[in-house]
C-alpha cells in the first residue's frame, strides 16, 4: 500500500491515461537549496526519460550563486570545461503527487555524468548519500528531523519586490508564539500547507505560532537522514508555491530584520544500528542517560562546530541570526532542554537526541544533515568526548567557544578544515569551500546596501 500521496511509475501511467496528471516536475536543488530542473509530459517522462534518452541539464546549474550567475574558481564546472550537460536521473521512490498545482506529479533526481552514468560527486544530494553511506559502511543509521520556521507577510511577493522589500506587513501585528487566535487568523493557509504536504507524502506533525510578528513554524516527522531532506527540500519549495498562488509572501531567511527573531532550523539528529530499528543513545546506567555512542557523537558534533559552520549557515545574512537574547545560539555548548545552547539534548528511550539549533531557516538540508553525519563519525571513530554539561544561561558563558559571528569567520575555519576534506573528498570538499568563498566576494565586493546608503549618502 502506497503512502499517501506517493506514486509509482504504474500509478503515473494510469493517472495520465485518465488525465488525472499532465505534468510531471524532474527537479533536483542547487546550492542555495532551490529546486530546479523541467516539467515533462507524462508519455515523454515514461518513454523517454525512463528510457535510453534520459533527462539533461546544463551542470552550471551546480556553480552558481542566487542569481543564477556562474561563479569562477570551480574544478568541475567552469568557461574553461564549456559548461556542457549532466544526466538527471530520476529516484522514482520520490515519485509524488503535487497537490497544489494542477494534475502535477513531482520527482526528485540525481545528477550523474552524461557519459559514464557515475553519480556528480559536487551534487549536493551527492554529498549527503556518501556520509549515509559511510554511516551505513561503519554499521549505523542516522534518524533526524527538520524544525522549520518561517515569516508570513500579507504582501505577495511581486509586492514586497516592488517596495525593495521594506515595510512589509506581517501576518500578525504582535508576537504570537504558541498563539491560538492568531494562528487561527493564519488558518487559511497554515492549514492548507499542512494538508498539501501531507497530500504530497511529506509527514507533518504540527503547526504553532512562533516568537516574531508573522511567524510560524510547521514540523516534519522524524526520518532517515535522506528521507528527511527529500521532505525537508520539497516542503520549503512547496511552502513559498502556495503562498505565491495565494497572494502572499513567506520568507525563509534567516533574519529578514534586525527588529525581529530570526528563522531556525532546529535540526535533530540520533544514531541507531544498521538495521534502523534500534536507537543507541539511552544508557539507562550512565550520567544524563547518555550512551558512550551519544557521548562521542555528540563530542564530534561540537568539536567541527566552527569549521562546518557554512554548511548550515550559508549566507552572509545566515550569521545575523546569531544574536544574544535571541534564542538563536551564540555559544558552542550543550545542555538537557536548554533553548540558550547550541546543542539542546531531549526525548528519552528511543527518542532520546540531540537537536542542533546552530541551522537557520536557509539552510541547504543535504549540506547540513550531510555535516551532521560527517561530525557525528568524525566524533565515534575517534571517540571525542562531549564537554561536561553546561547550566545556566549561555548567551552570559565564560570562556565558551563561539558560533561564527560572520561568513568570513565561518570560510576562514572552513578553510583549515581536514575533517571537513577528508569526510567529502577533495573534489566536493574544494568545490564548498569555493561556493561559500564566492559568496563573501560577491557580497563584499559587488553590492552597496541600504545600510550604507543611510549612512554614508549625506555625511558620508
Amino acid at each position: 500500500m502506497h503512502q499517501q500521496g506517493m506514486l509509482s511509475a504504474q500509478d503515473l501511467e494510469g493517472l495520465a491515461a485518465s488525465g488525472d496528471i499532465d505534468t510531471v516536475l524532474c527537479m533536483f536543488t542547487d546550492f542555495q537549496g532551490r529546486f530546479v530542473g523541467k516539467r515533462i509530459l507524462p508519455h515523454f517522462f515514461l518513454d523517454e526519460v525512463l528510457g535510453d534518452e534520459g533527462l539533461h541539464a546544463c551542470l552550471y546549474l551546480v556553480a552558481i550563486d542566487m542569481e543564477m550567475e556562474p561563479l569562477p574558481g570551480f574544478e568541475y564546472a567552469s568557461w574553461e570545461t564549456g559548461y556542457g550537460d549532466f544526466k538527471m536521473i530520476p529516484d522514482m521512490s520520490t515519485l509524488r503527487l503535487v497537490p497544489w498545482l494542477e494534475k502535477t506529479a513531482m520527482v526528485i533526481c540525481d545528477v550523474a555524468d552524461e557519459h559514464t552514468g557515475e553519480p556528480v560527486e559536487v551534487g549536493p544530494r551527492t554529498i549527503l548519500k556518501r556520509q549515509v553511506e559511510r554511516a551505513t559502511a561503519a554499521g549505523y543509521t542516522f534518524k533526524t528531523g527538520s524544525e522549520l520556521e518561517f515569516y508570513l507577510f500579507k504582501d505577495s511577493y511581486d509586492e514586497a519586490a516592488a517596495k525593495r522589500y521594506q515595510d512589509l506587513q506581517p501576518s500578525s501585528p504582535y508576537i504570537m508564539d504558541y498563539h491560538m487566535l492568531q494562528t487561527t487568523k493564519d488558518e487559511w493557509i497554515i492549514r492548507k500547507i499542512r494538508n498539501d504536504m501531507v497530500g504530497a507524502g511529506v509527514p507533518i506533525e504540527f503547526s504553532k505560532g512562533e516568537f516574531g510578528k508573522g511567524q510560524h513554524e510547521i514540523n516534519v516527522t522524524y526520518a532517515d537522514a535522506l528521507a528527511t531532506a527529500d521532505y525537508h527540500a520539497i516542503y520549503k519549495h512547496g511552502v513559498k508555491e502556495i503562498a505565491a498562488l495565494s497572494g502572499v509572501a513567506i520568507t525563509f531567511m534567516a533574519k529578514w530584520t534586525m527588529e525581529e527573531a530570526g528563522s531556525s532550523c532546529h535540526m535533530h539528529s540520533s544514531v541507531w544500528n544498521a538495521e534502523g530499528t534500534q536507537s543507541l543513545m539511552w544508557d539507562e546506567g550512565r550520567p544524563h542517560h547518555m550512551s558512550e555512542t551519544f557521548g562521542h557523537f555528540l563530542g564530534g558534533m561540537m568539536s567541527t562546530a566552527r569549521e562546518m559552520a557554512w554548511m548550515y549557515a550559508p549566507f552572509v545574512n545566515s550569521y545575523k541570526r546569531y544574536q544574544l537574547g535571541s534564542w538563536a545560539p551564540t555559544a558552542i555548548l550543550w545542555s538537557e532542554d536548554n533553548r540558550t545552547c547550541g546543542f539542546r539534548v531531549v526525548g528519552e528511550h528511543q527518542g532520546y537526541r540531540v537537536e542542533s539549533r546552530l541551522p537557520g531557516g536557509d539552510v541547504n538540508p543535504y549540506l547540513g544533515y550531510a555535516a551532521t553525519i560527517a561530525a557525528g563519525l568524525h566524533g565515534i571513530e575517534n571517540k571525542i568526548e562531549a564537554p561536561e554539561m553546561f547550566t545556566g544561561n549561555a548567551y552570559e558563558a565564560k570562556d565558551a567557544e563561539r558560533v561564527p559571528s560572520s561568513l568570513h569567520e565561518a570560510l576562514a575555519e572552513m578553510e583549515r578544515s581536514e575533517v571537513m576534506r577528508e569526510a567529502f573528498g577533495d573534489l566536493a570538499y574544494g568545490h564548498l569551500v569555493n561556493m561559500a568563498r564566492q559568496e563573501q566576494t560577491i557580497f563584499d565586493n559587488n553590492c552597496v546596501t541600504d545600510w550604507e546608503l543611510v549612512r554614508y549618502f549625506e555625511r558620508g
